[in-house]
């Protein structure tokens, strides 16, 4: 499982190939049980990725949540 810290940049997502949906965290909640979405992970350009993986597209860290959904996370400076 790849951390927050260590995660891959990918890129711009492409609306040609596979992408779960992404979400800010305040906007999660709106998202219906009744949706149909993956239970082996996330997708981001065809590319699958576990539950628990972040990675980072462009400058924001997106995290893979059970259901198959990109949430974006808001990094908190250590100093």
């Amino acid at each position: 499982m790849t951390t927050h810290q260590q995660a891959q940049q990918v890129g711009a997502p492409d609306p040609e190939r596979r992408n779960s949906p992404i979400f800010d965290r305040w906007d999660s909640d709106e998202l219906s049980l009744d949706s149909e979405l993956e239970s082996n992970g996330c997708y981001f350009n065809d590319q699958r990725y576990t539950f628990g993986e972040y990675v980072r597209s462009g400058d924001e860290l997106l995290h893979c949540t059970e259901r198959g959904i990109w949430l974006k996370v808001t990094e908190e400076r250590v100093t």
